[in-house]
């Protein structure tokens, strides 16, 4: 199966290896250039209790016409920016909201498939991850786009795949998990696993998914299981791992944060919503996006 997997950060890599590991004609799309040439030439290396896992997917600057799945991997400030072919199935696994709405804006809701995975990596190097814990990988079809080929090729790579009916739900699930995680680790950098350790943290972690659930209610979903300690049990099976957005802020990246908390506030203040620690923690985010 032809494969564009879009993004070279540590889940694009992690995505990319294991595809192109298990036969699939896997092409990375990676819009930079240079770093396309060099990652061309290096190849992939992914590091995990397991072992190691290294390929040579072919690294191109634009999404192949020609590919039978698109597996999109970028930061949700990217997503307006793709380039993509809307007869082709497209796969979101992003984190935040309103990448779907986006892309629905890009190619229509026809051959859209969204969801979210908890597979945890962290970027050790350029074109070099480490896999830290295996998680699941769900998704659905937002309207009708068939979801047996992107099943096919996940679980066949060894990916632990769960179908949902709805996309919506599990991506507010993740949204709110990660908006009580993310932030938390950026503006204290610490790893997962102290999050559950420190009272103090652990606190700030919980009222800030309580306040993106609330927020969630308002859109109509509501979760069977307490997100709160869904937060909790990730910080403790990923206790090792350096969130993503610490890790941009460790490089002097562009975080997610207008995504996963902004957004949140955004459509806390259509429902006119309090989300007072919410608000706080982006606007602190936001300023060390400018330092």
């Amino acid at each position: 199966m032809k494969i564009a997997v879009i993004g070279p950060g540590a889940m694009g890599c992690l995505f990319a290896a294991r595809l192109a590991r298990s036969g699939c004609d896997v092409t990375l799309v990676d819009h930079k250039q240079d770093r396309a040439a060099r990652l061309n030439a290096s190849g992939i290396l992914v590091e995990s209790a397991e072992g190691t896992v290294e390929a040579k997917p072919k690294v191109v600057t634009t999404v192949p016409n020609n590919c039978e799945l698109a597996i999109v991997l970028v930061r949700a400030h990217s997503t307006i920016h793709l380039n993509l072919n809307s007869r082709t199935p497209v796969l979101s696994l992003q984190n935040g909201l309103g990448n779907v709405e986006t892309l629905c804006s890009l190619i229509g809701s026809a051959n859209l498939l969204a969801g979210v995975t908890s597979e945890a990596v962290t970027q050790l190097d350029e074109g070099k991850v480490k896999h830290v814990a295996p998680g699941a990988t769900r998704f659905g079809a937002w309207t009708t786009c068939p979801t047996g080929p992107a099943i096919k090729a996940l679980t066949g790579a060894g990916f632990s795949v769960e179908l949902t009916e709805s996309p919506g739900q599990v991506i507010w699930e993740k949204a709110a998990v990660n908006a009580g995680i993310n932030p938390v680790t950026a503006l204290t950098g610490v790893k997962n696993g102290l999050l559950v350790e420190v009272p103090e943290l652990r606190q700030l972690m919980r009222d800030l998914v309580v306040e993106a659930v609330k927020v969630a209610a308002t859109e109509g979903y509501r979760f069977e299981n307490s997100v709160v300690e869904v937060a909790e049990k990730t910080c403790s099976d990923t206790a090792e791992n350096i969130s993503s957005m610490l890790q941009d802020v460790r490089a002097g990246r562009t975080t997610e944060i207008d995504a996963l908390r902004g957004e949140i506030v955004r459509r806390a203040q259509l429902s006119a919503l309090p989300t007072p620690r919410t608000r706080v923690v982006w606007q602190l985010i936001k300023g060390i996006e400018h330092r």
